[in-house]
């Protein structure tokens, strides 16, 4: 299923569903009670769970019961967090883990040492960067791409054992409405040609993101796997990141609770898994995912992207 539309058209509708107004309109279409469930005796991790939608969705998975795994950065505000969200949900199991997402080893070692100690039912990916000007790590990745795509990928496929041992197990990966306005490049991965855009790059890696959705759901068919996007919410890396944005919209932005909503949907409601593993998310809907920019592409069923670049450099993580 097709649909061709102009590029003025296309941002107008795109504008439209990422803002508040957007939120609110889906909103009028949910179901009531999906969310009034007791997750009590299921353990949630969820990665940049500090501040904006990760802590937002840490927060009201707290209030149900679940215990909350919140793998932060840094630990003065990861500590700060925790804080509140144990003041508020009156609910003690809430842990916290230093790890930096972008050095792929310390990941790995950090997955294979909670498996061993730890049951998990559902890993959020969260966490996100927006580096502005190119960097490399110790790795020898760029920031972004180490951060968004590989970290998430390393992550994932650490845990995946463990997820395949409890009932009901879930990986939700939170992408962004920007990438609709990129096509996937699997030529320059790590943003080596041209001049570096940030944004650019994050839209690229949240678009990867939404492709290893759906290959681990075609290679792992007892987990639910889903990516979503939140819209645009106002949140503390909005805000940073992008502050002329941010000035710009600041009154037209969603919430950190309206922008967690699908997320929590996806990760404690009964009606999200039976939905097909694989799909895109917003609004608790099914979305399209979008491969062309220019005379926009919709398609609900398109063939995914040739992957053996990102694999490539996938692979060489797999083994330590």
């Amino acid at each position: 299923l097709i649909f061709i539309i102009n590029t003025n058209t296309w941002f107008k509708v795109l504008y439209f569903v990422l803002i508040r107004c957007g939120y609110e309109s889906a909103a009028k279409h949910f179901t009531p009670g999906d969310l009034d469930v007791n997750v009590s005796g299921r353990s949630y991790m969820i990665t940049g769970a500090n501040s904006g939608i990760g802590k937002a969705t840490a927060q009201e998975i707290a209030n149900r019961g679940g215990t909350i795994h919140m793998v932060c950065r840094n630990q003065e505000r990861a500590d700060a967090a925790k804080n509140e969200i144990v003041e508020q949900s009156k609910n003690q199991n809430v842990h916290v883990h230093i790890v930096d997402m972008s050095n792929m080893r310390q990941v790995w070692e950090f997955a294979q040492n909670f498996s061993q100690n730890n049951t998990l039912h559902v890993l959020i990916n969260n966490a996100g960067c927006m580096v502005n000007q190119r960097e490399v790590t110790d790795e020898g990745l760029e920031k972004n791409f180490a951060t968004n795509t590989l970290g998430t990928y390393v992550l994932t496929t650490a845990l995946i054992p463990a997820l395949k041992k409890v009932e009901d197990p879930r990986v939700i990966t939170v992408a962004s409405g920007g990438m609709l306005t990129q096509r996937l490049n699997v030529d320059d991965l790590q943003f080596e040609k041209g001049t570096f855009d940030g944004t650019m790059a994050y839209a690229q890696n949240k678009r990867q993101q939404v492709v290893l959705t759906e290959r681990w759901a075609s290679e792992h068919k007892d987990i639910h796997f889903s990516s979503m996007h939140p819209g645009w919410a106002d949140t503390p890396a909005v805000r940073t990141s992008m502050p002329s944005f941010h000035a710009k919209m600041q009154s037209r932005l969603r919430t950190e609770a309206m922008g967690a909503d699908t997320t929590l949907w996806l990760a404690v409601s009964a009606a999200a898994i039976k939905q097909p593993s694989g799909l895109f998310f917003q609004g608790r809907r099914q979305s399209f995912s979008l491969y062309s920019t220019g005379s926009i592409h919709w398609c609900q069923a398109q063939q995914t992207p040739p992957l053996a670049h990102i694999l490539s450099i996938i692979c060489k993580w797999e083994d330590f």
